[in-house]
């Protein structure tokens, strides 16, 4: 990735839009510009799991305005990311595509876990440096995130599905605010928390941080009301719950100085907070200024450094489960090859296949682990499915997905590939994989290899093929799952009737 004087994060919330932007300076990032709308994303989630028209509208105008700011930008430079909100919508692939039209860059929806990591780097990337054991939680619109780690190294990530949008809207309608409805909240909170107790409890960290807008609103209004002073306590908020239980609504409090933007979701963010100081045994929280923007910023300059975590994240899962690292080198290596030859002078190959093709090639064979028979299938599985810091939801799909169709059947995946993944890349692993079927370096002949329409070309030395039988037989087969698909894999030398029909020579 090339080298950016000025990045950018985009967080679309299920409470509020933000846009960061920052320029490096070295290893260090200082922020130039922000912007934050409150759209209000997950209030616009019906009982359907269907987002509605009027928070599209409100989105779609924002991403507008971020875009407008950001279109002197290379769009490698900006990273934008969807949470909660998109990860449950239904419609959210359609209104996904607006998005990013709207906002004039691509836009990923990222796993809760992930979220988690990302709030983590932000979060210790505004406090001292220090070597003990933080607790950091995120109490979002839709989902509340909990990690500990020290350093930059998150130990414990976890993201449970509660958040002050949504608590709010289901226990607190219309601003309401009664004793009842408090407890029933709060019960709620509890109940989702039981999971983590064991793990996330006092005894495992020394230092408790709270990120994010709902936390600072509501170590502000413990201040105004419990003059607390700065760090959130159980008495503070126990004596803001009372505040606002009597007074009946957040309106009512008359608290001046916070955003009315936040009033609507502060009744619910105060049930989650309140359950988890109880639950979690916390004393005292500290409000932070870092949140997930931040940890954007400082992962996506990572990546500009060449300290990718989602390359880490591959290294860590071949070691994992137990990946024959040399097999995959070879398979990597001539299916990049292969897809270059394939996509010469192409315009319309995505530059983001070949570093998937590379990540498909070194993973493929991670479903061994579980049982060889099917184990395409359990390697994209496990793709798809695991927690993969730095990867987003699409990224893991599209490795899933060329795992998947590395071998046997094209007709049992065409629907899933056709349009989703680079059909080219899929041929190239494929091929890569056949060429090393005995997994140990061999010599091979010169590969040609041309793609034209739904036409492939590939011919090699017709000598090689003759005292290599078994990889002849292979590609035989290959010409016909290929055929079954709508696709002609065309292969001269294995076919005598048209030895004199080469494919074009591309070096």
């Amino acid at each position: 990735m090339a080298e950016f004087s000025t990045l950018a994060a985009v967080d679309l919330g299920s409470n509020s839009f933000h846009c960061q932007v920052a320029r490096v300076v070295g290893d260090q990032i200082y922020p130039l510009d922000s912007l934050r709308d409150a759209v209000r994303l997950g209030a616009g989630l019906n009982e359907d799991k269907m987002l509605d028209a009027a928070c599209q509208d409100r989105a779609l105008a924002a991403l507008r305005r971020f875009g407008e700011r950001l279109r002197a930008l290379d769009r490698h430079a900006i990273r934008a990311v969807g949470t909660n909100t998109l990860r449950v919508a239904k419609n959210a692939p359609a209104f996904l595509k607006l998005a990013r039209t709207a906002l004039g860059c691509p836009i990923e929806v990222i796993a809760g876990r992930e979220e988690a990591r990302l709030i983590f780097i932000g979060v210790q990337h505004s406090l001292p440096p220090s070597k003990e054991r933080r607790l950091v939680i995120d109490i979002g619109g839709g989902s509340t995130e909990f990690i500990i780690g020290s350093g930059f190294k998150p130990y414990q990530l976890a993201s449970l599905f509660m958040g002050c949008v949504s608590y709010s809207r289901k226990y607190f309608p219309g601003g309401i605010v009664t004793r009842s409805a408090m407890k029933e909240a709060e019960l709620a909170a509890r109940n989702e928390l039981q999971p983590l107790l064991a793990e996330f409890s006092s005894s495992n960290w020394q230092q408790a941080v709270g990120s994010s807008g709902t936390v600072r609103a509501l170590a502000e209004l413990s201040h105004e009301n419990a003059a607390a002073d700065g760090a959130i306590t159980r008495q503070g908020i126990e004596k803001l719950r009372s505040t606002l239980i009597r007074a009946g609504s957040v309106e009512g409090m008359h608290v001046a100085g916070l955003r009315a933007d936040r009033v609507p979701v502060i009744p619910g963010g105060l049930a989650i907070l309140n359950a988890v100081l109880s639950e979690l045994d916390i004393d005292e929280l500290t409000p932070a200024t870092g949140a997930m923007r931040q940890g954007l910023l400082y992962d996506l300059l990572g990546r500009v450094h060449h300290h990718d975590m989602r390359d880490i994240t591959v290294g860590q899962f071949m070691q994992r489960y137990h990946v024959d690292a040399g097999q995959a080198r070879r398979v990597g290596m001539l299916a990049q090859s292969l897809y270059r030859k394939l996509t010469l002078d192409a315009t319309d190959a995505d530059e983001n296949d070949p570093t998937y093709l590379g990540w498909a090639a070194k993973l493929h064979e991670i479903g061994i682990s579980v049982a060889y028979s099917g184990y395409h299938k359990h390697s994209a599985y496990i793709l798809e499915n695991a927690d993969m810091p730095g990867f987003s939801r699409d990224e893991q799909t599209q490795v899933a997905l060329l795992v998947l169709s590395h071998r046997r059947s094209l007709k049992k995946v065409q629907a899933r590939i056709e349009g989703t993944a680079d059909l080219r890349a899929v041929l190239a692993l494929r091929l890569a994989v056949i060429f090393y079927r005995a997994r140990t370096d061999i010599s091979l002949p010169t590969i040609q290899a041309k793609y034209t329409g739904a036409r492939f070309r590939v011919s090699l030395d017709r000598n090689w093929l003759a005292r290599n039988t078994l990889t002849a037989a292979a590609l035989r087969e290959e010409m016909r799952e290929w055929q079954k698909i709508g696709f002609e894999l065309k292969i001269p030398e294995l076919d005598p009737a048209s030895a004199t029909d080469a494919a074009v020579t591309i070096s």
